[in-house]
């Protein structure tokens, strides 16, 4: 709102019309679809998917611009841009992938404590067992994915 309300007034003081009814509202509603809808997208990404993968996603933006450019708009690249994509794909893919999680495969093991009572008399049992799973590091997923009751855990040892 506040940008268009700037842009308004610089309009204004620079001697600019006030375009007609078709024209402001055409306007208003490719600013809605182009600028308002792509950053509410934009941060439902970064809350869905994190920062990161969020990022990786938006770096593909301009290689999108060059394909519309190149082949609907039938632009001829001058070889120095050629230079430029290669260095872009570059930088894009260090970007993705560094920042698509890492997985690791590693196991733990707990030691579970069992308490029963028979005739009157209450009996401990201790059993330790262990067991791998997948953890995938990430901002948006948690490192521990899996959880155990409070009562039956005494004792957890990462390995």
């Amino acid at each position: 709102m506040f940008s268009g309300l700037g842009s308004l007034a610089v309009a204004l003081v620079i001697g600019e019309d006030i375009p007609g009814m078709v024209p402001l509202v055409s306007a208003l509603a490719l600013g809605l679809l182009s600028y308002g809808l792509s950053i509410d997208l934009y941060i439902r990404a970064q809350r869905d998917l994190g920062a990161a993968k969020t990022s990786a996603y938006y770096s593909i933006a301009p290689f999108v611009g060059v394909l519309i450019g190149i082949f609907v708009l039938s632009e001829h690249p001058e070889p120095m841009f050629f230079i430029g994509l290669g260095l872009m794909v570059v930088a894009t893919a260090l970007m993705i992938s560094d920042s698509i999680s890492l997985q690791h495969m590693h196991g733990h093991e707990h030691v579970h404590v069992h308490l029963h009572t028979h005739d009157g008399v209450e009996h401990v049992h201790e059993h330790t067992h262990r067991h791998s799973h997948l953890h995938v590091h990430s901002e948006s997923v948690p490192t521990h994915d899996h959880t155990h009751p409070p009562s039956s855990l005494t004792d957890h040892a990462h390995h």
